[in-house]
């Protein structure tokens, strides 16, 4: 349980000097704004292209990662039909479904996928399938669904290609797939701008929280609850059924995906919601109280399956 209690607790300290950092307003009152926009526009993309542009593409056909694809598209289903009923918007709902499916396999995953399952590549399928397939998709149904004038079909088309995090991912799978060489001179730039985004991220979220209320006080609480259970019960849930009984994984292998499903939401919805303005106290409600529920889940599913 080293992996879980230190992944957590690395994640906690600087959530915690963001925290400190709002309450003292070191940055000014535009602070947790500037350090999304980072996020979003510069470090994010540059990190999900350089760590895409190394990936090995071949996980792509295994079992995980349709375990992991139908696991989350489960999830993220049953917040979009519940917020289509209750009419909660197309914004709020795609932040919700996002909560209630996209792991944090990346500054969370890793080293729990090091200490708890014995090797960080085993998270590769979860990055992967989110950042080329979920985060395309959902950042460009939050564009075209956005205030403003939203321009020509045209327009509306290449909307992927406009939305820098959607780039970067792309990007990066290119130049994994063709094999492309990239320059040390460029990538290590990158890699090193890509290295401010999970920072800048916590950050974010710590001042975030210096001044708001408690969780499940204010009008979002339906929408946070559901989100929650969804990420910290319904989707490890289903990963287990769709693992063990339809692709009749066993062992290390079962352990593998549950543990990846049971991973609570990324920090990184927190920059998505701020970036577009909507559901911004439904992500880091979420995020916040699957972070804190991620840990006795985790330690359940490893003393079952390991």
């Amino acid at each position: 349980m080293q992996g879980v209690l230190t992944g957590f607790a690395v994640i906690a300290v600087v959530i915690g000097v963001g925290y400190v950092i709002g309450l003292r307003g070191h940055l000014g009152d535009n602070g947790r704004e500037v350090l999304t926009k980072l996020a979003f526009h510069v470090a994010t993309p540059a990190l999900l292209f350089t760590t895409l542009a190394r990936a090995d593409l071949s996980v792509i056909f295994s079992s995980r990662l349709l375990v992991t694809a139908l696991s989350t598209l489960a999830a993220a289903g049953v917040f979009v039909a519940v917020g289509v009923v209750r009419r909660w918007g197309a914004g709020r709902t795609t932040i919700g479904a996002l909560c209630s499916s996209y792991v944090n396999a990346g500054n969370l995953g890793i080293p729990i996928a090091v200490y708890v399952l014995g090797d960080a590549s085993l998270v590769a399928p979860v990055i992967l399938f989110q950042t080329i397939v979920v985060t395309p998709v959902a950042l460009t149904v939050l564009d075209l669904t956005g205030a403003g004038e939203k321009g020509s079909l045209w327009r509306q088309l290449i909307t992927p290609l406009r939305n820098p995090v959607a780039v970067g991912s792309l990007s990066g799978v290119l130049v994994s797939a063709t094999g492309i060489d990239v320059p040390t001179p460029v990538m290590d730039p990158l890699t090193l701008i890509g290295g401010m985004s999970v920072p800048a991220v916590l950050l974010a979220f710590g001042i975030s929280l210096s001044g708001s209320t408690w969780p499940l006080r204010g009008s979002e609480r339906t929408p946070v609850l559901l989100a929650v259970a969804l990420k910290s019960v319904g989707q490890p849930v289903v990963a287990w059924a769709l693992g063990a009984g339809v692709f009749d994984l066993h062992g290390a292998s079962l352990l593998d995906v549950v543990v990846a499903s049971a991973l609570p939401a990324a920090q990184n919805l927190f920059a998505y919601a701020g970036r577009y303005h909507v559901g911004e106290t439904l992500a880091r409600e979420s995020i916040l109280l699957s972070t804190i529920l991620a840990v006795p889940v985790l330690v359940v599913v490893a003393a079952l399956l390991g």
